[in-house]
């Protein structure tokens, strides 16, 4: 028999039990109205009243959340920052300047031969000290001395042949004399008269000419003596000898051959070439520190000397020069060193902060805030110490600069000065 469609005795028994149990009962005192089952109803209305619930605490969630959102934009859009200020100083009326420098012999002459010949005697080498008048070097040139013995014969010659031209001058003036008053009294001619006159004049000529030839005779003679003296080389100041390029033996050209150097370092020129900006407080009696690297332990105090008074125009620096005491010799000529110049200052400026510098699409410029408002306040440079610049206007001594501002502070912005950095 088939399965399909077939009822058991128990499904038959399931039917009536759903059947019974929903007949309507009568209960008293109801008059008998049906009873019907409200689980599902309840059900549903729980489900719809945690929905609401989980609506209404979303929502409320989602107010607060905006709620905190305006509150912290508000805040954001009123509250005041605080800042660090700095306060600019004014600069001190001395300005400090370090600049590089080379030191020279307060006097140094190159030495060179004035008379030909060969050097004879070398009396001196590099390193040895020599004063004023010592000798050097002694050249040997005994054509020289033959020179000077002729020049002397030609002038014992021209002296003889002057006393000879005084003699005719003599006889001239005394012919001249006697014929002059045979002329007048007729006894000579006039022509015997001019002849004896103008022989006269022709004598006195000739006395005049070999006084000029002794005259430059001697003139030559003191020459040769001259290059005679020059045979002997003397040190023309007190100093050391830093270079020698002769010996003994060594052939001389006068003018032309360089035996010796000598510098007089006792006092040390000191040669510094100061810019622009730092050169209009520059003037002699200025005071000055030397500082050598390789002697590290010891300054050598000095005052300007002189200055050039022009600037050089390629550079645009100051020729300035300070002469610096070396009894001691510790400084050489030709060496680097350091010079620090306490300039006085010619135009004020200001200190500010490294920290306080912003440059941007507006340019150099510090943040300046005066009464709780930021302002922006264009600077220019003097000099960097790198902790610190030196500007030349767009500040005032006392005014406060916020240091490392924020990208965000705009002209106008209100700030609060931290009660440290205040104080």
């Amino acid at each position: 028999m088939s399965d399909v469609g077939a009822r058991t005795n128990d499904d038959d028994a399931r039917d009536r039990s759903d059947a019974e149990s929903c007949r309507i009962v009568e209960l008293p005192g109801r008059g008998g109205r049906p009873q019907r089952r409200y689980g599902g109803v309840l059900l549903g209305g729980g489900v719809l009243l945690l929905l609401a619930g989980g609506l209404g605490i979303g929502g409320w969630r989602h107010y607060q959340a905006a709620r905190d959102v305006a509150a912290v934009t508000e805040k954001s859009r009123t509250a005041v920052p605080e800042v660090r200020v700095a306060t600019v100083r004014p600069s001190g009326d001395i300005m400090k300047v370090t600049l590089p420098a080379a030191t020279t012999a307060f006097e140094a002459a190159n030495i060179f031969a004035r008379a030909s010949g060969y050097i004879e005697k070398r009396y001196v080498d590099i390193g040895d000290r020599v004063r004023k008048g010592d000798l050097l070097v002694e050249i040997t040139a005994p054509e020289l001395d033959q020179q000077i013995a002729q020049a002397q014969a030609t002038l014992a010659q021209n002296q003889a042949s002057l006393q000879q031209a005084q003699a005719s001058r003599e006889l001239a003036d005394v012919t001249n004399a006697r014929d002059g008053n045979l002329v007048k009294q007729g006894w000579l001619t006039a022509q015997q008269g001019d002849n004896d006159r103008l022989t006269l004049r022709a004598q006195q000529a000739a006395v005049n000419v070999a006084q000029s030839n002794i005259t430059a005779q001697e003139a030559q003679i003191r020459v040769l003596q001259q290059e005679k003296a020059y045979q002997r080389v003397v040190a023309p100041f007190d100093g050391v000898i830093t270079q020698r390029n002769v010996d003994n033996g060594s052939l001389v050209q006068a003018g032309s051959t360089f035996m010796f150097t000598l510098m007089h370092a006792n006092v040390i020129r000191t040669q510094v070439f100061v810019p622009q900006d730092e050169a209009f407080g520059v003037a002699p009696g200025v005071d000055a520190e030397i500082r050598v690297p390789e002697i590290p332990d010891r300054t050598f105090p000095g005052k300007v000397t002189r200055i050039a008074t022009a600037l050089q125009p390629g550079s645009r620096t100051l020729l300035t020069e300070i002469d610096v005491p070396n009894p001691d010799g510790a400084l050489s000529p030709g060496i680097y060193c350091t010079v620090e110049l306490s300039i006085p200052r010619k135009t004020p400026s200001m200190t500010v902060s490294s920290d306080a510098l912003v440059f941007d699409q507006n340019g150099l410029h510090v943040v300046v805030v005066r009464n709780g408002t930021v302002h922006l306040q264009k600077v220019s440079i003097a000099r960097d110490f790198g902790t610190s610049v030196e500007v030349r206007d767009g500040v005032q001594p006392g005014e406060q600069v916020v240091l490392n501002p924020a990208i965000n502070l705009a002209e106008g912005s209100k700030v609060a000065i931290r009660k440290q950095d205040a104080s």
